[in-house]
């Protein structure tokens, strides 16, 4: 049997140098997803409420992602399980088909909420930190819990769809309760979340990788010190065009492609979606 590895030098082929441990976020458990959000109710800003009333129809544009808000709770009946409500938000721009042909673009706020249920494992001990918090009871970071922190990534989802539909003709859905200010300081004027006529309803297509963390003392291996082996370079002042002229010129951005491909990456699919609605 080998033995325990230890802290401090190691010799052996592999390069490596010495053993040491450090703290970290271990990733206790993660999953990945690729939603299809069919039928997001759209909540156009106030100044568009009444294009949304007149619109013969709309057709797909661009969304972007705002804000992620994420709570963790124990699952009570499943120790070392935990779930994560997730709630997106996003600014979704439509183009809206009135009497003209030439579209008018709507701008609004759609949510969608998620659930997932991953292993975090168990901890009990109450963390303390010398570590500033601001508007905390003292210098001190207190947790009073020992829940695992949950991660999101996502990326800005692709606009599969858009349909107008009277009030009550597809569902009578909830209004909005309420918009946080961190998600209403994200548009110019208010959001229109009631009383209207007509509804715009949003399917989008949406990937997004959900982790739980813990911290963590671990034991790796070290190989050697991370020396960067790039030079820092601010620019010179006496000659900005030389940094200038080290710049590739952006071809791309001023022609288009000789030949039309099936989209095969995620950036390729979401611009071809773009572009054909």
């Amino acid at each position: 049997m080998p033995e325990r590895v230890v802290p401090g030098p190691v010799e052996g082929p592999e390069g490596i140098r010495e053993a040491v441990c450090i703290h970290t976020k271990k990733i206790y458990d993660s999953c990945r997803d690729k939603d299809c959000i069919e039928d997001l109710r759209f909540y156009p800003k106030l100044q568009c409420a009444d294009i949304v009333n007149r619109a013969l129809s709309v057709k797909g544009g661009s969304a972007r992602l705002l804000h992620v808000y994420v709570d963790v709770e124990p699952v009570t009946f499943n120790r070392g399980f935990y779930t994560v409500d997730l709630r997106f938000f996003y600014c979704v721009t439509l183009q809206a088909y009135l009497s003209s042909p030439i579209p008018v673009p709507v701008e609004g706020l759609c949510v969608f909420d998620k659930r997932v249920i991953l292993f975090g494992s168990e901890g009990n001990a109450k963390i303390f930190s010398s570590e500033l918090r601001e508007g905390g009871p003292d210098p001190q970071m207190i947790r009073k819990s020992n829940l695992p922190i949950a991660v999101v990534e996502a990326v800005d989802p692709i606009v599969l769809d858009a349909h107008i539909a009277d009030v009550c003709e597809q569902r009578c859905d909830c209004d909005l309760a309420e918009i946080p200010p961190l998600i209403s300081s994200c548009f110019d004027g208010d959001l229109s979340t009631g009383g209207d006529m007509r509804r715009i309803y949003v399917t989008l297509g949406q990937f997004s990788i959900v982790r739980l963390e813990r911290d963590s003392q671990l034991l790796i291996p070290v190989y050697d010190y991370c020396m960067p082996e790039k030079e820092c370079s601010g620019g010179d002042k006496e000659d900005p065009c030389g940094l200038f002229r080290n710049i590739q010129f952006p071809t791309n951005e001023f022609f288009p492609p000789n030949t039309i491909r099936r989209p095969e990456t995620y950036e390729d699919t979401k611009n071809f979606y773009c572009c054909c609605q």
